[in-house]
């Protein structure tokens, strides 16, 4: 039977002789449609991530529809009114997040679904005391240049004649900051963004809401018909089904539970209304009294109709025999009758008989007993087609002797609102394709286990389940097949529990289950929850019909018992280490969580914390070793890093590399290795021997795809005054597949400033040779595993020959690593490969430990002895 690395060495024979094949076809794909996006800060809706990739609900909803579309989206930051005009000239294709106005359908076209709701607010300092329309007088307000808040609060405050000094910002993190630091007393926002920004700037929302709206994506005007109708055609799509990644973005940025009415979101249309309410009530009484005695009080009145037949509410006055006075554009809208057919008549006419007797109730609380009511109003039309929920305030009106007379309300509709909400309220809890309760609601519960635990002292466990082969189901039978099983896996992990445990599903092929009440003495525990997790193994291990597919699946099994851990983070630890005990051990086992494992957890723990101190202060050092050209001169180094800790003592790299990819500091230790390689790059300027060699460091993946990565590169390079041809950068084949038009991009920008680029392990990737022709790479790293047995085994002399011919070919130089004795460096020189790295020539030491090297060979470039040097 043949080994994994004979599989791997055929493998890369077979796939290098096709690929070669199809090399003079690589330029004949089809070309994806490029779409410019304009993309400017305002999360949760739109921004960009650390990897400079559009996100937020808007970003990923663009990205879902670009990926079934096969578009290709390229972010264009801009502000939001540089955006608008960039747009406009057709130097970005789409622009998110946009409302509609009139002055916008001129310049734009847009979709017809609205792809978001949204409504705006003011928020203030505290102390200021804003909690009305008229409390903006003398105020400054922040607000976004350009933006649809300013026309609309601009001409209020005009048509009321309050004295405000707008302040117009280019992003809203500028707006709330002027506000912070006192240059403007409140600032305006949609409530998506303004709640985030308002808690970090502590800024308090005011009860002032107004203007909902719904937001759109909008291209230039006369282009892109087919781009507005493929975002329509998902939007219907997927708003119409629960279950859609419409809904899982909502629920991504957790747009559930901010969005709900009670609280603040009620209480701020009460108060907004209130202010609408007795500015109406206040203008008609007086315009009733002295209408035939002033005609400035009639251009007050006419003026203030316009500003109610414009709010995007239904505004009203009812005498006190509930007959409609006064009604706006929005109430004749609603009811489908001009004012005249409106006015002297009561709900009868336009409700059903249910929804008349709720209205009437509320309404004779005003009108008898002087109340004030905000409630919410579900009603029906009279022939029962359509239905609506609104959110309605009503006051009392009363004449001089202060009786009542009539009342006067406001209705927002928030029929579309309170469906979504129902939604995503089910979706906050709940995984959409199992029914199964998700992450969230599982940690709250075992959240209230753990602390049923200790009261009471009850054992309790944390099972959790890995599905052994689920990707190869998913990528040999389809995500519908996969689906399918997902949910007979939940249905059989239900049937087999008890009414006190609970089961949930953690990821895309994760399980969990919380067992309670096991019992008071730990051994008696550990084998009850045993016996569940044998049985649960056992029952998922029987063959699935998927659509008349039989499908037989196995399951590793994890389990940590209570006692385990003081905490549910740590609990969660333990059992993800006990699920990878059962991988390790075949799979289709079960394995219990052990005190070794906890050893494993603190020492990663004791890395992570010692990594975090070394990054701050020393004990990180990048010790060189040589690489040498045919004639056994050193014509470069490569960095290696290396950790030296004074608790810790020597780190190797194999243990604190994955941990700083797990705590999200390979970032910040890859800017390290980058700067101290510009400052040995400056130290070698300075003598002869070493002016002309070049440094080689490895780059991660994530470190590539930073935002910050090409300028940090930039300032180091410029701050240290080296020749950027001098560096180079290593990368993996796994990062050069992965978006590969935007690496291509940032690599040439790189090769711009001079920086070299080598491919690192070549041959035990997946690179693609129509990928190795567009990239701007300078060298073919040969692996290590294919040197170390060149002499004895000839597929590793193939795959050594094939590699050298094909970087002739793309006119690549070829280095061969991990070059340990004379024989395979002689026999790497008879196929062609004349650059040549590893302990033959020397270890990798600190770069002071090679000073002598350099003296010696100067004003030369430094020549090693090829007689296995491998310490200095």
């Amino acid at each position: 039977m043949c080994d994994k690395k004979s599989l791997l060495r055929a493998g890369f024979l077979i796939t290098l002789a096709v690929l070669t094949t199809l090399m003079s076809v690589a330029y004949a794909q089809p070309v994806n449609s490029v779409l410019r996006v304009g993309v400017y800060e305002n999360p949760p809706k739109l921004f960009l991530d650390e990897q400079g990739r559009i996100t937020g609900i808007h970003g990923d909803l663009l990205r879902e529809i670009a990926r079934a579309e096969r578009w290709q989206l390229r972010p264009v930051p801009c502000q939001w009114s540089e955006c608008l005009t960039l747009l406009e000239r057709g130097e970005i294709d789409i622009m998110p997040d946009v409302a509609i106005d009139s002055d916008r359908q001129q310049r734009f076209d847009f979709h017809q679904q609205p792809a978001l709701l949204s409504w705006s607010q003011i928020y203030e300092s505290r102390g200021q005391g804003i909690v009305g329309l008229l409390d903006l007088d003398g105020k400054r307000i922040a607000l976004l240049q350009d933006s649809i808040q300013q026309a609309y609060l601009e001409s209020l405050a005009d048509n009321f004649f309050l004295n405000v000094d707008w302040l117009a910002y280019d992003n809203q993190t500028q707006a709330f900051s002027a506000v912070s630091e006192g240059v403007a007393d409140a600032v305006v926002s949609s409530s998506h963004s303004g709640d985030m920004e308002a808690s970090r700037f502590g800024l308090t929302p005011t009860p002032i809401l107004f203007q909902p709206s719904q937001l759109y994506y909008a291209v230039p005007a006369g282009r892109h018909e087919a781009v507005l109708t493929a975002i329509d055609n998902y939007l219907s799509l997927w708003r119409a089904d629960p279950g859609s990644v419409y809904y899982r973005i909502l629920e991504q940025w957790n747009y559930q539970n901010d969005r709900s009415l009670p609280g603040w979101v009620i209480w701020g249309s009460i108060a907004l209304g209130l202010a609408l309410l007795v500015a109406v009530a206040f203008s008609l009484a007086l315009s009733y009294r002295v209408k035939a005695r002033t005609r400035s009080l009639q251009e007050s009145e006419q003026r203030l109709n316009v500003i109610l037949n414009s709010v995007d509410a239904y505004i009203y006055i009812k005498d006190y025999k509930l007959r409609y006075q006064y009604v706006n554009r929005k109430v004749c809208e609603l009811f489908g009758r001009p004012e005249n057919e409106i006015i002297g008549k009561t709900d009868e006419s336009f409700f059903d008989s249910r929804t008349y007797e709720q209205i009437r109730q509320n309404d004779m609380r005003v009108i008898r007993q002087g109340e004030r009511v905000a409630h919410e109003e579900h009603s029906v039309s009279r022939d029962g087609k359509d239905e609506y929920t609104f959110l309605s305030v009503k006051i009392p009106l009363r004449n001089p002797d202060n009786t009542i007379s009539s009342l006067c309300g406001i209705s927002t509709d928030i029929t579309e609102h309170r469906k979504m909400n129902s939604q995503l309220q089910q979706l906050a809890s709940f995984d959409s394709l199992t029914g199964l309760p998700n992450r969230r609601l599982i940690l709250e519960r075992l959240e209230h286990a753990l602390g049923g635990h200790e009261i009471t002292g009850y054992q309790g466990a944390l099972v959790l389940l890995d599905l052994d082969n689920f990707k190869s189901i998913n990528d040999s039978l389809g995500h519908n097949h996969g689906d399918a099983l997902l949910k007979h896996v939940a249905h059989r992990i239900e049937r087999s529990l008890l009414p006190t445990d609970t089961s949930g599903r953690l990821g895309a092929d994760e399980f969990v289950i919380i067992v309670e009440d096991l019992a008071l003495e730990l051994d008696d525990a550990v084998n009850r929850v045993n016996d569940l997790a044998e049985t649960l193994r056992v029952q998922l291990s029987d063959p699935i019909d998927l659509h008349g597919h039989e499908v037989t699946t196995s399951v590793s099994v994890g389990v940590a018992m209570f006692s385990d851990a003081e905490s549910v983070d740590e609990l969660l630890k333990a059992v993800d280490l006990a699920l990878g005990a059962a991988k390790n051990a075949g799979r289709n086992t079960v394995k219990f969580f052990n005190p070794t494992m906890q050893i494993e957890v603190t020492r990663r723990t004791n890395i992570e914390k010692a990594l975090r101190r070394a990054l701050d202060g020393t004990g990180l050092d990048l010790h060189l070793q040589p690489q040498v050209d045919g004639d056994g001169r050193m014509v470069g180094m490569e960095g290696l890093l290396r950790w030296e800790d004074a608790m810790l003592g020597r780190v190797p790299p194999g243990d604190f590399i994955p941990v700083a990819e797990s705590a999200g500091l390979i970032v910040p230790l890859g800017e390290w290795v980058i700067a101290e390689a510009c400052r040995i790059l400056k130290r070698w300027q300075q003598h002869s021997a070493t002016r002309s060699m070049t440094l080689a460091i490895n780059i991660s993946s994530r470190q590539f795809r930073s935002p910050k990565f090409v300028r940090q590169i930039a300032d180091c390079i410029e701050q240290s005054g080296v020749d950027g041809r001098l560096l180079e950068l290593e990368v993996t084949e796994s990062l050069l597949i992965e978006d590969v038009q935007s690496t291509i991009e940032r690599m040439r920008e790189l090769r711009a400033m001079g920086i070299r680029f080598a491919l690192d392990d070549f041959g035990t990737g997946y690179a693609s040779l129509s990928y190795l022709k567009r990239l701007p790479l300078s060298q073919l790293k040969i692996d290590q595993s294919f040197v170390r047995d060149l002499m004895d085994d000839i597929n590793d002399e193939a795959i050594v020959k094939t590699i050298i011919a094909l970087g002739a070919s793309l006119d690549l130089r070829v280095i061969a690593e991990g070059v340990e004795t004379a024989a395979q460096a002689e026999r790497l020189t008879e196929l062609g490969c004349y650059f040549k790295q590893g302990y033959y020539f020397g270890a990798p030491q600190p770069e002071e430990a090679w000073q002598p090297v350099f003296e010696q060979a100067a004003p030369e470039l430094p020549r090693l002895p090829q007689s296995g040097n491998t310490a200095l």
